[in-house]
């Protein structure tokens, strides 16, 4: 019987043959310089990122006259502290571009209407007597016109102004009381002698208010076209008997009912925009005290709609705290066109009735771009505070 002794040296080298690969030495000797061309490669990012990292500055940004505000952390749950001053300051650094530019479309036709004040019992009544003249969308189209009135009181800014010397006073309105006319069809020249009183708190309110009469054409299926507004300041008016007016109707204008303090933050990583809403600073009036306050926000990016968002509603004062943050992914990147539009509600105790108070629009689209997207997109992964005018 025989017996086959196995050296060590003799297994390791039938090991190595087994291990050897059946490929060629110009193979292998490529195979290892794509490996070490790719460390190299990955080395050389590091570096750069390193580099980029070590001398990288802080952007200074030109505000102008706007506010801004730059929170460290994205916690709003508590109001910001600010002095008389301060506030002050915030609402003067407000732009006044977003007043919208009134439209050229072109506008014709008069209204007809009278005023009258009551001493007695502080009473304010309007007459609705006749339209005359009213353009039509097309040749075979007749307007059904109807009038929406509204009560609008302004706040009297001239003695802070005198006070301050400020060169413009920055005035808001409010909506004391709203109504609508009947409509009538197929008429440009419509007759409605329609009255509508409104009982007045204070005789010193009345030279503040401005009584501003929208002619609509009604539409069933879309949005009620404006055919154009009149208003009336009552300041220097006479109405101790029946005063008759004929106005002609005028562009319609934007009125500016609040401030919305903003904040704006943009995650390019995750793809989404945190929109926060701080503060609403509106006139508090007898009519508006045991209400509450809420907002609706749509973002629409690249002519895509995302779904809404609502915020809980908030008891009015004249500076209504929310310190609400609502977030919105983003469906494409980066974001061409996007407009962030906000839509005040007021409400009563009930939670059932409510109406539009105003709104405001930030964005960016393919002709023009919003300063405060513009400091946005400068300052990611930041919010960024600003104060935008609430229009009506």
């Amino acid at each position: 019987m025989a017996v086959i002794i196995e050296y060590p040296d003799v297994m390791a080298a039938r090991q190595l043959a087994v291990l050897n690969l059946p490929f060629p030495d110009l193979v292998k000797y490529s195979i290892l310089g794509v490996s070490v061309a790719l460390l190299l490669l990955a080395v050389a990012i590091l570096l750069w990122q390193i580099f980029r990292c070590c001398t990288r500055t802080d952007v200074t940004q030109d505000t102008g006259d706007y506010y801004l505000a730059s929170y460290t952390t994205p916690n709003f749950l508590v109001a910001p502290r600010t002095t008389d001053a301060g506030a002050d300051h915030e609402r003067r650094s407000l732009s006044t571009m977003e007043l919208e530019e009134p439209s050229e479309e072109k506008v014709s036709g008069s209204l007809r209407f009278t005023l009258f004040y009551e001493p007695l019992p502080s009473r304010l009544v309007v007459t609705i007597l006749q339209a005359e003249g009213l353009q039509r969308r097309s040749q075979a189209h007749r307007p059904h016109p109807f009038i929406r009135l509204r009560l609008m009181w302004q706040e009297n800014q001239e003695a802070k102004r005198l006070k301050k010397g400020e060169g413009v006073p920055h005035a808001l309105c409010t909506m004391l009381q709203e109504w609508h006319t009947r409509m009538v069809r197929d008429s440009c020249s419509p007759m409605f002698g329609e009255q509508f009183s409104c009982d007045l708190l204070r005789q010193e309110d009345l030279p503040g208010i401005i009584v501003r009469m929208e002619v609509k054409d009604f539409d069933e299926f879309s949005r009620h076209m404006v055919l154009g507004e009149v208003r009336v300041p009552l300041r220097h008016l006479n109405m101790c008997y029946p005063l008759e007016l004929q106005e002609h109707l005028q562009t319609p204008q934007k009125d500016p009912v609040g401030e919305v303090l903003l904040s704006l933050k943009f995650l390019p990583t995750a793809q989404r925009l945190e929109v926060g809403l701080l503060k609403i600073r509106t006139l508090q009036t007898a009519t508006n005290a045991d209400t509450a306050l809420y907002a609706r926000i749509i973002v629409q990016c690249n002519q895509c709609k995302l779904r809404h968002q609502k915020t809980t509603a908030v008891r009015q004062c004249q500076v209504t705290v929310f310190n609400q943050v609502l977030m919105f992914s983003l469906p494409e990147f980066p974001p061409q066109e996007c407009n962030v539009a906000i839509s005040v509600y007021e409400t009563d105790a009930t939670r059932k009735h409510k109406h539009l108070v105003g709104q405001l629009t930030v964005g960016k689209d393919k002709r023009s771009e919003n300063h405060h997207w513009t400091l946005m997109m400068r300052s990611v992964r930041q919010p960024i505070a600003l104060w935008h005018q609430l229009l009506t």
